[in-house]
């Protein structure tokens, strides 16, 4: 996976990034930068996103426990999870998520 960077501007929610989960060990870096004026959340979901029925409106989204709030922030993935999605929950300015994958770049 290369590294994956969405943007949210305003009240919203990104797409759907979609994670190699059977990499062993899975390990994603995650950055969130923001400009302006916002509130946000990382979540992710352990949904089937390739199934055809997958409604990300309708899917269970954990919040990451410290990937939210309004500033920048970095984190990490140590676990496989199936979809990561950023959502801006207030203000007008943008949060931008960057995500890189630890390994062979594949």
């Amino acid at each position: 996976m290369r590294p994956v960077r969405v943007s949210v501007t305003g009240v919203g929610t990104s797409q759907v990034i979609v994670p190699d989960y059977l990499t062993a060990p899975f390990a994603l870096g995650v950055a969130v930068q923001v400009s302006g004026t916002v509130t946000y959340r990382v979540q992710h979901t352990f949904d089937d996103v390739f199934d055809p029925a997958f409604n990300p409106a309708a899917a269970v989204w954990f919040n990451h426990p410290t990937l939210s709030g309004s500033g920048n922030l970095d984190s990490n993935y140590a676990f496989p999870v199936r979809g990561i999605r950023l959502e801006n929950t207030a203000g007008t300015g943008t949060a931008t998520m960057t995500i890189v994958k630890a390994g062979n770049g594949q």
